[in-house]
């Protein structure tokens, strides 16, 4: 990639729309600061090298910051797609639910073309009530709208009625399940002694059953050695986490094969250790999966209930069990669980979303603005607005959650820290993330910590996570800690890092430039991504 190409013409995608505001080049603001950035500084682990490359070094417990530049739609190696309208339609009286799913399957029965998609749906400007849930269930289709703001005359706005039985106005996505589902044959143990966390080449018993592109689950069964490895989940006085409840999982494709070693497409992100568990991988049959969907250009609301009302769907807009997706340019308001849940789903992009004005008590379970849950890998939430979250940017998969980012975004006046949840959710990147004006009664905002006894014994939130470029501010705090087996980093952080937080005491993980200005990459993620793209 040439060294003046611009942000802009790295990330650009349909219709005009980049993947970071307006900002300067590429070159400069990621990998080569200019002279109008002399105060610039790099942090010891990562930072460009003398051909401009990036470098990576161990802390001093030998832990590597991982790659996070996979997350997003195609691992972020292909611009979101402009799809051409092959169907419009306008609001009806009364109930709209019937009316778009009609569309929506109409369109999902039209052939796929050689890019993978149907076309999209319009919807024009209007108001449209949804009493039930919008299903999204085919492959190649795009749900778009005219616009996400209130006005209906020019915007396309849908309500979602009905109570809090109902999960989501709109569900995107295939039928339920995990990854479990193996193709016959195909399962065989890993050898390495060890893959640590970052690596991408694996040691397999036999390759003969495997060939490249074939699309594998990686198993890190939770053992009893494991187990007692990482402390039993780091609870207080609760009791440990039982062996087998939390055996990590990665979703991935092989790249290359050489002998009996692989390539996967991208990295793991925790140690897996042979001698602590044995690991193996399976081809996944992919049953239910959907493939190439999109939703564009509107806002969905629940009519504005009171402030603390339950009595309205839960979230707005939930992706489930789907491939190479986004959620791009909506308003979406008045959720009681979420703006946006994604689980069961890789390469994901979520850009340019307002997640605001939820409504529902302020208890657990809650106000979760934008979540990553189970088996949500490679997923970019990227220019975000959030306010009055309980946990606005969090990552609540548990050990099954990995290899997500959340990435120039903000929350006003929230409840609770945005985080890792819980059960060792891993390789989690904040980066220029703001928690600003909270009113948490927590002294910490953004937290990669152990909570305890918090919830159903939460333990380990976020382990070989990292802050980056992030800002806390009315006087609160990143909490970092060391967990056992792995690290968490805070680099370049404006406002008060600690290693201590209310429920838990461990070692502070790595931090580094506190309150110090002009770090450079400014983005880890995109000078990862665009450190990737080149050598690629």
């Amino acid at each position: 990639m040439p060294g003046s190409l611009s942000r802009r013409s790295l990330l650009r995608i349909g219709g005009g729309a980049v993947v970071v505001g307006a900002a300067a080049s590429l070159t400069r603001d990621v990998l080569a600061p200019d002279a109008a950035q002399a105060a610039t500084w790099h942090s010891r682990l990562v930072y460009p090298g003398a051909d401009g490359r990036l470098v990576y070094k161990p802390d001093s417990r030998g832990k590597v910051i991982p790659d996070f530049s996979w997350a997003g739609y195609r691992n972020g190696q292909a611009p979101i797609p402009s799809v051409p309208v092959v169907k419009e339609i306008g609001p009806v009286k009364g109930d709209n639910t019937a009316h778009i799913q009609a569309a929506l399957d109409e369109v999902g029965t039209m052939p796929l073309g050689a890019n993978g998609f149907r076309g999209a749906l319009l919807l024009k400007a209007g108001h449209y009530i949804v009493d039930g849930t919008l299903r999204m269930k085919r492959d190649g289709v795009v749900l778009r709208g005219v616009g996400k703001e209130a006005d209906t005359s020019v915007n396309t706005v849908i309500t979602g009625t009905g109570d809090g039985s109902r999960s989501a106005v709109l569900f995107v996505g295939g039928t339920s399940g995990g990854w479990e589902s193996e193709v016959p044959g195909t399962k065989t143990g890993i050898t390495s002694s060890l893959v640590t966390t970052g690596q991408r080449r694996i040691t397999l018993a036999s390759t003969a059953n495997l060939k490249v592109g074939d699309n594998i689950i990686i198993n890190h069964p939770h053992t009893q050695q494991w187990n007692e490895a990482i402390n039993g989940g780091g609870m207080v006085n609760e009791a440990p986490w039982a062996p087998g409840e939390l055996p990590i999982v990665y979703n991935r494709y092989i790249r290359k094969i050489v002998g009996n070693d692989i390539i996967i497409c991208a990295p793991v992100f925790n140690d897996l250790r042979r001698s602590l568990s044995q690991s193996y991988v399976y081809v996944w049959d992919r049953a239910g999966l959907v493939r190439n969907v999109g939703v564009e250009n509107l806002r969905i609301d629940m009519g504005d209930p009171s402030s603390t009302s339950e009595d309205h769907p839960q979230n707005c807009i939930f992706v489930s069990r789907v491939e190479d997706a986004w959620v791009m340019n909506a308003a979406l308001l008045h959720f009681s669980v979420s703006g946006v849940w994604v689980q069961r789903s890789t390469r994901v992009t979520v850009q340019r979303v307002r997640a605001v004005q939820p409504r529902s008590q302020i208890i657990g379970g809650k106000r979760y603005s934008f979540c990553a849950g189970g088996m949500a890998q490679q997923v970019l939430f990227t220019d975000l607005v959030a306010a009055h979250a309980r946990h606005a940017f969090i990552g609540t998969g548990t050990s099954t959650c990995s290899g997500n980012v959340w990435l120039n975004g903000y929350n006003k006046l929230g409840y609770n820290e945005t985080g890792g949840h819980h059960r060792w959710s891993q390789g989690l990147l904040y980066d220029n993330i703001q928690e600003l004006s909270s009113q948490s009664e927590n002294e910490w905002v953004l937290a990669l910590h152990n909570r305890g006894d918090r919830g159903e014994a939460h333990g380990w939130s976020s382990v070989n996570s990292v802050a980056w470029n992030c800002t806390v501010d009315n006087g609160k705090k990143l909490c970092v800690q060391t967990p056992p087996t792995a690290q968490n980093f805070a680099i370049g952080t404006t406002g008060i890092v600690t290693g201590q937080n209310w429920y838990t005491n461990h070692q502070t993980g790595y931090v580094e430039g506190t309150n110090r200005s002009g770090l450079a990459p400014r983005s880890l993620y995109l000078a990862q991504l665009a450190d990737r793209l080149r050598g690629s």
